[in-house]
């Protein structure tokens, strides 16, 4: 028997269908091994909203099965389903799922070994918790924007990073697995409630500790990590491509320094915010002159801390990332293979998402349904 395809095989998850953490969560689970099905509206045509695609990376890794929660039977199945599965993952808006007769209640009922994972935007108390919103919002109000940009300009928006993925689905990955430890001492269950809000202002610990010891001012882009510093900085190259730059340690820094020119004695000083703003102007300056090729030679086996501003479409082609094996090929689209790596129970290169409109029925075998259980929700439409 071949060994287990990561170090979650033999975790049952159902994932109800959802935008950004939800699917980024599961993803995480199906590539590490966990086997997952995803539940998404029945009776989508192929090319609607939320119906797979092998472009959807996001949802690779799993089947996915049409079901219409509305439905009483429908949800008397999906409580039968529970006593076979590990964990239920679900992003909807707060009180959705109790709505549907789903919530942690009747759920820990049908189960209670199960982990009943959920993640929202600002959680599920206080003035905003039915609120409308997304990153952009959850990150401004837990301060994890506003110092995300240049000087005397407004705040630039991190792309959905910070909060859909880093601060909700990686969160949630996180509850679910200490769930999963603390579960094999007490044999019970919980819920895991997961915030986007609270998981963006986690992610902006160190700032809170640098302001409390006065290295962190509140203004955009004065600050070392934040491109006030001329060491710490992304700079524009003679073929308007970048370089970025990370030379923080003192050594770092003066190699850095002298790789573009400056004599052994006449590397300016590094920590004198006071001078950051004229140094930057002068570092650019020279950068400028050269194109992103030729400085990375000039940078090439030295710890400068240099290194290429790569597009989505360049990375996967690095030697770097290439001798990682950091991008596979996921149904003809290259994608950041399954991390972390594992030594004994390595994951497999994840399958790609199933076409679009296409259900796969037998894979809630794993979950106690039978052919027969599904024949009459199937002719009633409310499964596919």
């Amino acid at each position: 028997m071949s060994a287990p395809a990561g170090p979650l095989a033999g975790l049952r998850v159902l994932e109800c269908t959802g935008l950004g953490p939800t699917p980024f969560c599961a993803m995480v689970l199906a590539d590490l091994g966990a086997e997952v099905v995803r539940l998404e509206r029945c009776g989508l045509p192929p090319g609607a909203p939320g119906v797979l695609d092998r472009r959807h990376v996001l949802t690779r890794g799993r089947p996915a099965v049409g079901m219409d929660f509305k439905d009483e039977r429908v949800r008397a199945l999906v409580l039968r389903m529970l006593g076979h599965a590990d964990v239920l993952v679900e992003g909807f808006r707060p009180g959705v799922m109790e709505r549907l007769g789903l919530g942690p209640e009747p759920c820990l009922e049908a189960n209670p070994a199960l982990v009943y994972a959920r993640v929202t935007g600002y959680g599920r108390e206080g003035p905003l918790a039915e609120a409308a919103g997304h990153d952009i919002n959850y990150i401004a109000l837990a301060g994890a924007l506003d110092p995300v940009g240049g000087r005397g300009r407004a705040p630039v928006p991190p792309l959905n990073l910070v909060a859909d993925f880093g601060g909700g689905g990686m969160l949630l990955v996180t509850g679910i697995l200490a769930a999963l430890v603390e579960r094999s001492r007490s044999g019970r269950g919980q819920v895991v409630d997961a915030a986007m809000v609270d998981g963006a202002a986690l992610l902006t610990t160190m700032f809170h500790e640098m302001r409390a010891f006065g290295s962190w001012r509140d203004e955009r882009g004065t600050n070392s990590l934040d491109g006030g510093a001329h060491y710490y900085n992304v700079y524009e190259t003679a073929d308007g491509r970048h370089l970025a730059v990370g030379a923080m340690e003192a050594r770092f820094y003066r190699a850095f320094m002298e790789g573009l020119g400056y004599a052994p004695d006449a590397v300016p000083p590094q920590d004198d915010p006071a001078q950051w703003e004229r140094r930057t102007a002068e570092v650019a300056a020279i950068v400028r002159t050269r194109t992103r090729a030729q400085w990375l030679e000039v940078f090439a086996g030295t710890d400068a801390c240099v290194t290429p501003v790569q597009s989505l479409a360049e990375a996967p082609a690095h030697p770097q990332l290439r001798a990682r094996a950091t991008f596979v090929d996921v149904g003809g689209v290259p994608a950041p293979a399954p991390a972390p790596r594992f030594s004994r129970t390595p994951a497999a290169v994840p399958a790609p998402a199933p076409p679009a409109g296409v259900h796969d029925l037998g894979a809630l075998g794993a979950f106690g349904v039978t052919a027969e259980d599904l024949a009459p929700l199937v002719a009633a439409g409310v499964v596919d």
